[in-house]
This record gives C-alpha cells, structure tokens and sequence, in this order.
C-alpha cells in the first residue's frame, strides 16, 4: 500500500470514527430529553442504539491499533486526533446519560435496565 493510499484509509477511518461517534452522542442526547420527561423505555432504547453506534466506532479504532501494533502504521494528522477525542467525548457523554436516566427513572420511581 502507498503512502497516499495509507493516508486515503486513514482518513476514511477517522471520518467513520466521526460518524459513528457523533450518531451515539446525538442518540445519548435524545435519550436524555426523554428521560427528562418522563419516558424512561425510549430513553433505554435510544441509549442502547447509542452503544451500538459507540461498538461500531470503537472497532474502527481497534482496527487501526492493531494495524499499528503489527508494524503498519496509520498516518499522524490532525483528523485522526480529532476523531479520537470525538470518541472519547462520546463514551463520556453516553456513560453520564446513563447514569442521569438511572437518576430520572428513579425520581420517577420506574426501573431502569
């Protein structure tokens, strides 16, 4: 594989990582508003759509580990970084929601998953 190609894969990396990071947070931030009204269910369900989202990113990003544990580095840039810090963000941000729906649920004295 060429440098550019190299560079072009890990780009593509980086914007899936984006994408698929960016989704469960948004996703997170949905289950959160219905939560805080009341609907505990739908908020579980758009949390669990959100950790899926957040499974898919995730193997992205193992990929690219491993394909740098076996010698065949991924191309320093800043998008890569950033795409990193998106995902780290978004784990954070998907944990809280979790623990604030559990919060809500049990103000509203229902059970949560």
């Amino acid at each position: 594989m060429t440098e550019k190609e190299k560079q072009a894969a890990a780009q593509t990396a980086a914007m899936k990582l984006m994408l698929n990071a960016g989704d469960a947070r948004k996703l997170a931030q949905e289950a959160l508003a219905a939560a805080r009204q009341g609907q505990i269910q739908p908020a579980n369900e758009k949390l669990a759509q959100s950790r899926e989202l957040l499974k898919v990113a995730h193997n992205t990003q193992t990929e690219l580990l491993t394909k740098e544990a076996q010698g065949d580095g991924v191309p320093f840039s800043l998008l890569t970084v950033h795409a990193q810090d998106h995902l780290m963000t978004a784990i954070t941000y998907v944990d809280l929601a979790q623990e604030i729906i559990g919060l809500y649920a049990r103000l509203d004295g229902q059970k949560t998953k």
